[in-house]
């Protein structure tokens, strides 16, 4: 079985829209909630729940995590950089796994995965620190021979192969499969390493038919798809569909 965590970053996003300058993060007129909404997801059948905390906290805020963890029923999977000031956040608030990405100041969203070869000794000392208190690390890299190399190297447990190549070609003729191949490749080179291999980003109704056929994925964080559904059918909805179309 393929495991679903659900990324609720855009429910804050929409809310940054409007209420990034009050000075609370839920209640009264502010609104949607991230925390709310990541509880509504493990109602739903999440199996975990991934935040992305940003250096200049664009969308989710730390309150959202501190609230969301008062009543989670699964797991936090939190997503940081690689930046000292963003490392001791992370190892403050406990999560029970943490994903290293890239952050551009320009970028929405993650639109790339992590250079882990090109930063080894930082990010050596940032799973090192994980380790020590207990929290696996995963690297959100492309699915590459040198990334899955560097990440086995430097002790992390996990990776998470960026999908967002194979999500946009997927309704492009001729392209689909060809990404595919570089993602089943990236998953089996990583098994071989010893890796716990999960993926992410662009996963949507549609291509969830090519991405499900990687069957020893552990698990796929997808945010905005479900997000976006949710608008229509529901959060419950949204959730319990995608657990479906992943697992068939």
């Amino acid at each position: 079985m393929i495991l679903l965590g659900v990324n609720v970053d855009h429910v804050a996003t929409l809310r940054q829209a409007r209420y990034r300058d009050e000075d609370t993060t839920f209640g009264g007129f502010v609104e949607p909630d991230p925390a709310q909404m990541a509880w509504l997801a493990e109602d739903a059948g999440a199996d975990g729940v991934t935040m992305h905390i940003r250096e200049d906290r664009r969308h989710v805020q730390v309150e959202d995590v501190q609230r969301y963890l008062e009543k989670k029923k699964t797991r936090l999977n939190l997503e940081v950089s690689l930046e000292a000031k963003m490392v001791e956040l992370a190892l403050s608030l406990k999560p029970e796994s943490v994903c290293l990405v890239p952050e551009n100041r320009k970028e929405v969203t993650t639109e790339g995965g992590l250079d882990v070869a090109g930063n080894l000794e930082r990010s050596r000392e940032a799973v090192q620190a994980f380790t020590a208190a207990g929290i696996p690390t995963s690297m959100f890299i492309d699915p590459e021979v040198a990334q899955l190399e560097a990440s086995a190297e430097i002790g992390s447990p996990w990776v998470e192969l960026h999908t967002g190549s194979f999500a946009r070609a997927w309704t492009v003729p001729g392209q689909s499969l060809p990404e595919l191949d570089l993602l089943r490749e990236g998953m089996k080179v990583g098994l071989g390493l010893g890796l716990r291999i999960n993926a992410g980003h662009g996963i949507n109704y549609k291509n969830v038919e090519g991405a499900r056929t990687l069957d020893e994925i552990y698990e796929f964080n997808i945010g905005h798809s479900i997000i976006s559904r949710s608008l229509t059918f529901g959060l419950q909805e949204a959730v319990q569909k995608m657990r479906s179309l992943l697992n068939p």
